[in-house]
Order: structure tokens, then C-alpha cells, then sequence
């Protein structure tokens, strides 16, 4: 506990003119979050076309991550998934909000969990739970939602606007244990030792020299990072893959199946598989994955062809 991260205290210089752009912002996004689900969706998906105009190289992205990563879609099946992501993309600002201000009874009643059994074998084995997160559009909310079921700590990257900081942080501690700066590894392993849950994003490119390229959909080599494996076999840990996906009604977290036996192969085999189970975590809602992050911009070289070109 002693590694977690101060909370920022507030400061009335947040109420001068300097800050006054930014709690417009805020309070618009908060009388909006108090609408109907429905509605607040439908705001989303105008808010998502919105985005694709005003930065048409985001979508252009997304369109070619999904070319890259499943080379078998006609060109009118990715047109579709990428008018999806746009439209959740949208969505992820409210999903956001709603993450930090949603009251407890409504995130509640927004959400559920499947294969939370896992996380409770774990706990009862004495072991930590390493949980390895999909990078969905809607994650910020179901961070906030876990805490329900069993309060999580995560690492933290601070904001760089002060009152978005102040703002973020108490945000996304509402209902989890404490969170970690973004480069303490060792206050991790600590926690995890220490038989937390704990929140790890494995599926983005962390650049080449903290990774390995192993195969991830269609593109054989891909920028996938070594420091997963090093959380697994250095904390006594049961580590699991964790996804936020859409329900009917809201939000649901499924916890995946212990992938315990990562530690024991070779970096290689071990990251290979684990991109494997991405890919069909990702194939479930392929429209809610943050597809315009270029998650293959590292090449296995300074002079390899980028794929973006």
C-alpha cells in the first residue's frame, strides 16, 4: 500500500478562468451521463462520426488495423466493423464519465460478470490474480464496475491538465483498492504477492525494446510485450485474461479461464499463445477494440516497411 499513488487534493486555483473550458466540458458530459442508457448511446454513435470527421486519420487507422488483422474481410464486412468502432468510440467519452460519476446503484444495475469463479479459485488457492485486460473501447467503465465484485488496483499514468488529473483520479478509485505508477513494476508484483487482483494491459505495442514479435491475426510479426510474462512468473499469481463487452441491458466483465502455464514455456510459445487468445477475445466484439491505436506501428527493425504507409 505504501506504493500507491497520493491523491491529488483540490486546489481552488481549479476554479479560475484557466479551468473554466474544462468544467464546461465536465459538466456537460455529467448532466449527460444522467440520461437513459439508450439515449446516451445514441448521443455516442453522433459524437463517433463526429470524431471520424474532424480526425479522418484515426479512422483510417482503424480500417487498416482491421485489414491487417484479419486479411479474410471483404472490403463491405470492414466497412461495417469500422462504422461499429467509430460509433463505440464515440461512446468510450460517456462510458468514461459514467466510469467516475454514475452513482453505485446504477453501475450496479448497468453490469455483470461471468467467470468470476476463477478469480475466487485463485483467492482461495492463497494466490494473487494476475488479470491480463482486453484494451475494449469501454474498459474505463468496467474498471469501475470490477471493484463491485472484487475491488482491483491498477497502474496509473497521471494526466497532464492538474484538475483532469484531480478528476481522473478520484474517478477511477471510486470503487477499487489503490492504483500504482505506470512504471513501478515492483509495487505490482508486491500486490500481487500480496493475493490483490490486479490490472494489466497486455495487448498494445510498448515499442521494440520491451518486446518480441510473435504473431497476432494476420500480421506474423507483432510488437507484443515481454514484461507480461515476467508479472507471471515472478509474483505467486494465477494470471487470466479479463474483457468488457456489451450486453442487451449494459456491460459485462468475463473473466477468461487461469492461463497458468504461460510461465513455464518459453517467451516465444508463451506470447504467440497468449496474442491467440486476444485474437478470439477480440473476434467476440471485434467492434468494441481500440482499433485506432496502431497497435502494429513497431516493426521488427528502425528499417522495416511501417504498415500504415
Amino acid at each position: 500500500m505504501a506504493a500507491a499513488i497520493k491523491a491529488p487534493s483540490f486546489k481552488i486555483s481549479y476554479l479560475g478562468p484557466k479551468y473554466w473550458g474544462v468544467w464546461i466540458g465536465v459538466l456537460l458530459l455529467y448532466i449527460i451521463t444522467w440520461l437513459p442508457l439508450p439515449v446516451i448511446q445514441f448521443i455516442g454513435a453522433r459524437i463517433g462520426k463526429l470524431i471520424a470527421l474532424i480526425v479522418p486519420k484515426r479512422a483510417k487507422v482503424a480500417r487498416r488495423n482491421i485489414e491487417l488483422w484479419d486479411p479474410s474481410l471483404t472490403d463491405h464486412e470492414i466497412d461495417a466493423l469500422v462504422k461499429e468502432n467509430i460509433k463505440r468510440t464515440g461512446m468510450a467519452l460517456f462510458e468514461t464519465a459514467m466510469g467516475w460519476w454514475w452513482p453505485s446503484w446504477r453501475v450496479r444495475r448497468a453490469i455483470e460478470i461471468e467467470g468470476y469463479e476463477h478469480v475466487e479459485a485463485a483467492l482461495e488457492r492463497g494466490k494473487g490474480v494476475f488479470g491480463m485486460a482486453l484494451h475494449n473501447m469501454n474498459l474505463e467503465f468496467a474498471c469501475r464496475g470490477i471493484g463491485y465484485f472484487h475491488p482491483s488496483i491498477a497502474f496509473y499514468r497521471k494526466h497532464n491538465n492538474p484538475l483532469m488529473d484531480y478528476l481522473q483520479y478520484h474517478g477511477r478509485n471510486r470503487s477499487n483498492k489503490y492504483m500504482i505508477h505506470k512504471r513501478n513494476a515492483k509495487a505490482l508484483l508486491e500486490a500481487l504477492d500480496e493475493k490483490e487482483l490486479c490490472l494489466y494491459l497486455p495487448d498494445q505495442d510498448y515499442g521494440r525494446k520491451q518486446s518480441i514479435f510473435v504473431p497476432f491475426g494476420g500480421v506474423k510479426e507483432t510488437a507484443t510485450t515481454t514484461a507480461t510474462l515476467m508479472f507471471i512468473r515472478r509474483s505467486n499469481s494465477v494470471p487470466m485474461m479479463i474483457t468488457s463487452q456489451y450486453t442487451k441491458r449494459g456491460y459485462k466483465i468475463k473473466i477468461y479461464p487461469p492461463l497458468e502455464h504461460l510461465g513455464d514455456m518459453d517467451d516465444i510459445s508463451a506470447l504467440t499463445e497468449l496474442n491467440t487468445h486476444v485474437d478470439s477475445a477480440v473476434k467476440e466484439q471485434p467492434e468494441s477494440y481500440l482499433w485506432m491505436h496502431k497497435r502494429f506501428k513497431t516493426r521488427p527493425t528502425p528499417e522495416s516497411p511501417s504498415l500504415y504507409d
